[in-house]
């Protein structure tokens, strides 16, 4: 598999990338992550996704020139839903606290789009997994809060530390999508560019 670039600063992005043995390099540039009034709440994290990697392959290909015209850009945006209410990353401890109350005994969605761009245009999806969590104690979402500072991610917690194994119920779609990646479809999709 060609090497690509990475779109993102993600930790876990580029932890699942590298679990799945595709080489990348990062590169990012700050975009907006706004989005236009009305559109369907599933749409967001591709559109953001969009922006992150156009303006990465602008960079690219300004600072390169024509060589690097042909790079495989990959971007990816997670959204948490719960209910028709979008749910972000937190402002702050206060912020945090009051969103896992939230999602606390409830289901949300979590939705991460991706965008891959080549040089024969762009591939585009987005996958949705279901996370339920048992009922939390104030106590536990405090300690969590407390000792993870979860204040980079959306929801306010990632499923693969501490409130992820000892608080979520169940899951129904992609593990991984919800560590910020729908991984094994990435690979499938990539594996694809490269048969062409």
């Amino acid at each position: 598999m060609k090497s690509i670039i990475l779109a993102s600063q993600s930790p876990r992005r580029k932890q699942l990338l590298e679990w799945a043995e595709v080489p990348f390099e990062v590169v990012t540039q700050s975009t907006d992550e706004t989005y236009p009034a009305g559109m369907a709440l599933p749409e967001i994290p591709v559109h953001i996704a969009r922006e992150k990697a156009l303006a990465v392959k602008k960079m690219v290909q300004h600072a390169f020139h024509a060589q690097h015209a042909k790079e495989t850009i990959l971007a990816a945006d997670t959204l948490v839903m719960l209910g028709d209410k979008v749910i972000g990353k937190p402002k702050d401890r206060d912020d945090a606290v009051a969103i896992l109350t939230e999602l606390a005994g409830n289901t949300h969605l979590v939705i991460t789009g991706v965008v891959i761009l080549h040089a024969g245009g762009e591939i585009a999806f987005q996958d949705t997994t279901e996370v339920s969590f048992h009922p939390l104690t104030q106590e536990q979402i405090e300690y969590y809060v407390d000792t993870y500072q979860p204040y980079d991610k959306a929801g306010a917690y990632a499923i693969q530390e501490w409130i992820g194994v000892t608080g979520i119920a169940r899951i129904n779609g992609d593990f991984y999508n919800v560590m910020g990646l729908p991984v094994s479809r990435v690979v499938q999709a990539l594996e694809q560019l490269g048969g062409e």
